[in-house]
């Protein structure tokens, strides 16, 4: 089995994350890593990872153990799921999809501001959402995009709720809708629309809405450059009513935690911090002449080759060393350099992820980049990491700069 990207002794894990670690290596590399090129290639969702996956238990991983669940948090979430992304990066994002909405309804919730009784109900209802992934073996999609601003956090998303009796009806879409056609239940981040008020980002609500609710379709091709098996189609909803049990957070949870909880939008790192690694992997595998798929001809002697796979160790350690500091600092209201330390962590692995997969490319050589090996898959995946929202890395360069230099309240 392929060592840890995180040595545990190096990076002082606890036992269980040492432990879980090791499962998701172990699950990608027997599970995940042997049909990475179909879902690629066929740009198909990655169902027959999502039942071993759910038969398993990694459905589970954040939901808390008095809960059923495995209890990971939010650092042990994220090492786990680097190393899913090792093997298959298509299938980690979308298993990131779905695991933020048990993660951002327990762990991150339990941190924020709620008198007792919405604590008591939000409680009732999360139970009857984790009965369904534990028992059911549901899975969450939570789409965010809508081709403006409102997924980088800046104005109140277009997509509306209104209040209709006993719950809610929504209108709007979603695009880049990641397991669109696949999730079981939609968690939509809507604005709940007051009479004729402006829309504003306090009111958003985050609700749970059935694949087969009435009003629900899913539109559009998908055919991208990479990161074909998260199968990000167009959702739209057209009146979809569903009951206030639908709410996976309680009003205005979502806009408090938005504020301080941001780590909460690293999620989608882990994915990267593994291909990052992944590309490291085969350069080495191909240069030792281990790489399945290859004849076993060694090219490591060549001193070109040995300087570039120690730049690329360099960068690789660089990268993992910030990464790690960020998410082991992740919590309610952080300061100002740990939130600064998180966006610069964001942009660090989401460059460096496609900087060491072009490096590794250029180093191996043109049969590397044939379709029969992952690495022509690796160099694809990894470029789209840059361009996802909320924390894209144009946005993570203009906030680090804006906020290094001035202090909340301060304007010239």
């Amino acid at each position: 089995m392929d060592v840890p990207i995180f040595d545990p002794r190096g990076f002082r894990l606890t036992a269980f994350e040492a432990d879980l670690c090791a499962r998701a290596r172990e699950f990608g590399a027997r599970v995940l890593a042997p049909r990475a090129a179909q879902w690629d290639r066929e740009a198909s969702f990655p169902v027959a990872n999502y039942d071993d996956m759910r038969r398993e238990g990694w459905l589970g991983i954040c939901i808390g153990r008095e809960e059923g669940g495995w209890g990971a948090d939010f650092r042990a979430y994220c090492l786990a799921a680097a190393e899913f992304g090792r093997y298959c990066g298509a299938t980690a994002l979308t298993w990131n999809m779905h695991v933020c909405s048990t993660l951002w309804t327990g762990l991150l919730t339990d941190d924020l501001e709620m008198d007792e009784e919405t604590r008591a109900t939000h409680r009732g209802r999360r139970a009857l959402h984790y009965g369904r992934i534990l028992g059911e073996g549901a899975v969450f999609s939570q789409p965010f995009s809508e081709g403006g601003a409102a997924a980088a956090g800046t104005v109140a998303f277009g997509t509306t709720a209104t209040r209709d009796g006993a719950g809610f009806r929504i209108k709007g879409r979603k695009i880049f809708a990641s397991l669109a056609g696949h999730a079981d239940f939609y968690g939509i981040l809507c604005t709940e629309q007051h009479d004729e008020e402006k829309l504003s980002r306090r009111d958003t609500l985050y609700l749970a809405v059935p694949k087969d609710a009435p009003g629900v379709s899913v539109e559009g091709e998908w055919d991208p450059l990479g990161m074909r098996g998260t199968v990000s189609r167009n959702l739209a909803f057209r009146d979809v009513w569903v009951p206030e049990e639908a709410m996976l957070m309680p009003p205005g949870l979502y806009f408090q935690a938005a504020s301080r909880w941001p780590h909460m939008f690293m999620t989608l790192t882990p994915t990267y911090m593994g291909l990052a690694q992944a590309a490291l992997d085969f350069t080495i595998r191909y240069l030792r002449g281990e790489q399945p798929g290859t004849p076993p001809v060694k090219r490591r002697m060549y001193p070109t080759k040995q300087i570039a796979v120690a730049e690329m160790r360099v960068m690789l350690e660089q990268t993992k060393a910030l990464w790690f500091a960020a998410v082991s600092e992740a919590g309610p209201d952080p300061s100002k350099e740990a939130v600064l330390r998180a966006l610069a962590a964001q942009h660090t692995v989401m460059e460096n992820a496609a900087a060491l997969a072009a490096k590794a490319v250029r180093t191996c050589g043109g049969q590397a980049m044939l379709k029969t090996l992952p690495l022509e898959r690796i160099f694809r995946d990894s470029r789209c990491g840059s361009l996802m929202l909320p924390w894209t890395a144009e946005l993570c360069i203009d906030r680090i700069g804006r906020d290094s230099l001035y202090e909340k309240g301060e304007a010239d």
